[in-house]
């Protein structure tokens, strides 16, 4: 009996102990990519419910939003594009970088299906969406290192978004344009589904990007283009970290493995996507959680040749050890409030 009566007040206490530790929120910030999709279905699935009293997912339009969100702390659990990582880490932010999971996004997309390589579109006007940012950077480098010229050879035209890119392809106003997946999926969905009339002709899926990364650079066909970062004192929690590392994996199988019912989820979220053009986008995108320890030298090939040609994206100098996320020294999730 007393043996009974020890085990039920020691799970008691237990119990209390682990409820005392939850964390009131945590919030997961994302853009309206791939990337993000794991994140919202870690929301609805319920994943950290033990972790948080409430956990959310908020979404960053540009990277003015996502730099805001991550100096003002808007977000815990944050996707960006890794050379903002990066530059957010060497101006005194307090982040790690978890993994690598967006590989690949990036494609020209034109209504002139002869155009096969980035030199086929010297002269032409393309929609290219965050200057200085992803796929700016990308275009840039790739162009650089065929030997072209991007202010001579091509006639940019910066818009906010891959969203805004896409809406000037589908309302004629532009003829070409640089998109991010699902924002291509989306064009070219909408351009079979109203009246020819409102639309131009038919859109195509032109050079990828990332094959063009492994041709030039003589590398696997694919670049570290997104992740998951840490901010604030999620950044000093291992245990945390780890679990949440864990699930993202998961969840981003899970998306995966189910790209229907994925895109019905996303779409709840996002207004301006529909199911249909989120599952064809998985089905294209490179998409794999990688740790960011094992991604390491990927991303130090992928930023030394940011640092070449436009090292303030990267913020001057390759991160340091401290930037990438370890889980040797486990913590609890208590922490978090200090």
């Amino acid at each position: 009996m007393k043996r009974a009566l020890l085990a039920l007040c020691l799970g008691l206490l237990l119990a209390t102990s682990a409820h005392a530790e939850k964390l009131p929120r945590l919030v997961l910030a994302g853009p309206y990519a791939a990337v993000s999709n794991p994140l919202i279905h870690m929301v609805e699935s319920g994943a950290l419910a033990d972790v948080a009293d409430k956990v959310e997912f908020v979404a960053w339009r540009d990277p003015d939003q996502l730099r805001v969100l991550a100096l003002e702390g808007g977000g815990d659990v944050i996707a960006m594009p890794t050379n903002v990582a990066a530059n957010l880490y060497n101006r005194g932010v307090k982040l790690k970088l978890l993994n690598v999971s967006a590989w690949g996004m990036l494609w020209m997309v034109s209504r002139d299906a002869t155009l096969k390589t980035l030199a086929d579109f010297k002269g032409k006007e393309i929609a290219m969406p965050f200057r200085a940012d992803m796929p700016d950077i990308v275009f840039s480098l790739l162009a650089h290192q065929q030997g072209l010229d991007v202010k001579r050879d091509f006639k940019l035209r910066y818009v906010a978004s891959p969203l805004d890119a896409m809406q000037l392809l589908i309302t004629r106003r532009v003829d070409h344009a640089l998109l991010a997946e699902p924002a291509l999926s989306m064009a070219l969905r909408k351009t079979h589904s109203f009246p020819v009339s409102l639309i131009a002709p038919e859109l195509h899926r032109s050079v990828d990007l990332q094959q063009e990364w492994g041709r030039l650079f003589q590398r696997e066909a694919r670049i570290p283009q997104a992740g998951i970062t840490l901010r604030g004192a999620l950044a000093d929690n291992p245990e945390l970290g780890r679990r949440i590392a864990t699930v993202y994996a998961r969840s981003l199988q899970w998306c995966l493995d189910n790209a229907a019912a994925c895109g019905e989820m996303v779409a709840r979220h996002v207004d301006l996507l529909t199911p249909e053009a989120v599952a064809d986008s998985i089905a294209v995108s490179r998409l794999e959680s990688v740790a960011a320890v094992e991604a390491r030298p990927e991303l130090e090939f992928f930023f030394g040749h940011l640092l070449a040609s436009t090292p303030a994206v990267v913020g001057g100098k390759l991160p340091g050890d401290d930037f990438y996320f370890t889980a040797d020294a486990p913590l609890t999730t208590g922490q978090l409030r200090q």
